[in-house]
């Protein structure tokens, strides 16, 4: 028995001794990382990169948004130049800024690729590089993304980036940032749905399902469908641009969606698709009526996955069918239920203060842009970009000039 414990003891002691190896390893690698010049590369296109891009996007960790299928969609449909930026470090990639040049009235801005349809941006990092990235020095790093980029951007403006995302520091987060206006909401899972829901009102919630279920049962019945082909799936998305629009028209807003290339570009999504990893690019969710309304559509929804993150990219209703039911209440009851048991952390409700993300969304995270001049007119647009974007978050913060904003750009609008 006493030898028994010795060996337990000595394997105990070579752990440890492993563990605080790896640890001095780390804290060298993250010294030489904060002192060592990072090369930094530009790319016009995407494909060079594959492979390496691939490898850092399967940490669970990184973006959904910067993964390389869903980069590709959009540069196929968008077509915009590219400045994609690779920083390496002792010959291996620490880095792949996936980065597109846009430009408006005169000004080039280096964004991330999709930005204006992007729930949330990490970038990708390898893991030493993202383990040490608060050691590295902020304005040499920010120095080394100016010159890659002078002559293509005058300003780098990295959006909608958590400073901290499931416990992980950015890399980013020593560059020039400002709070972003908009807030992303999400529901942590646990391993049955009765346990998800504790974190909310149960009670409440529970009651308002059953009163819905009661209504919709009396108009007819219902049923909740993710279709499996991709021929139907293409279908539903067509119908969420028509509910989509209407409801844009009927509150004097734009419609984001109405562009041919954007709806391009979310079309691409439906058939990028691993289960082995898992990832989806785009899936829809819908409810369709009976009885009456048989085959019509009340409420449609699209989520996004990545690993164990779920995203909702966008949801819609048709506001002539059933509207004292809440049907797009029902239909995230009917996706969050039966996502349990398959391997989700996360169900992210994206951005944006609503107050359906409220009530089902006990975390939220506040999101920040890099704003980094690369050129004097870069100055110009990133002092510009602080003003108005702290300007939107006074506005959001107060509900009355928030309600008066937007009443004002409705009829704007």
């Amino acid at each position: 028995m006493q030898s028994q414990k010795l060996d337990v003891h000595e394997r105990s002691s070579e752990d440890v001794a492993l563990a605080d190896a790896a640890i001095s390893r780390l804290r060298q690698l993250s010294m030489k990382l904060a002192m060592a010049e990072i090369d930094i590369e530009v790319f016009d296109t995407m494909q060079p990169l594959e492979d390496d891009w691939r490898a850092l996007e399967r940490d669970n960790l990184q973006s959904l948004h910067q993964s390389y299928d869903w980069c590709a969609a959009w540069v196929s449909a968008f077509q915009r130049p590219l400045a994609i930026l690779k920083g390496s470090y002792a010959g291996q990639t620490a880095f792949i800024l996936p980065v597109e040049i846009v430009k408006s009235r005169g000004l080039s801005t280096a964004k991330f690729i999709a930005a204006d349809h992007s729930n949330i941006n990490t970038g990708l990092f390898s893991e030493s590089f993202a383990e040490a990235g608060g050691t590295i020095d902020p304005g040499k790093f920010a120095s080394q993304l100016q010159q890659a980029l002078k002559g293509r951007a005058d300003l780098l403006l990295l959006q909608n980036i958590p400073v901290e995302w499931r416990g992980r520091q950015t890399p980013l987060a020593g560059l020039p940032m400002v709070q972003n206006q908009n807030h992303a909401y999400q529901l942590p899972f646990f391993p049955t749905f009765e346990e998800t829901l504790k974190q909310l009102n149960a009670k409440n919630r529970r009651k308002k399902f059953r009163v819905q279920s009661k209504r919709l049962e009396a108009a007819g019945g219902v049923e909740y469908l993710v279709p499996e082909t991709s021929e139907e799936q293409h279908r539903l998305l067509d119908i969420f641009f028509r509910l989509k629009s209407a409801r844009f028209a009927s509150l004097g807003l734009p419609d984001v969606f109405a562009e041919g290339e954007t709806q391009a570009f979310l079309h691409g999504l439906i058939d990028k698709r691993d289960d082995d990893k898992p990832y989806f690019g785009l899936q829809m969710h819908v409810l369709r009526l009976k009885g009456e309304n048989e085959g019509r559509i009340a409420a449609i929804s699209g989520i996004s996955r990545k690993g164990d993150h779920i995203i909702c990219q966008f949801g819609a209703i048709d506001e002539d069918l059933v509207p004292d039911t809440s049907p797009g209440e029902f239909l995230y009851w009917q996706i969050i239920s039966g996502l349990h048991g398959k391997g989700v952390a996360l169900f992210d409700f994206g951005l944006g203060d609503q107050t359906y993300k409220r009530s089902w969304a006990p975390v939220e995270t506040a999101h920040y842009d890099v704003v980094l001049p690369v050129s004097p007119f870069g100055v110009l647009a990133g002092a510009a970009h602080r003003i108005v974007t702290r300007g939107k978050a006074h506005i959001k913060a107060r509900p009355k000039l928030y309600k008066f904003a937007q009443g004002v750009r409705a009829r704007i609008g």
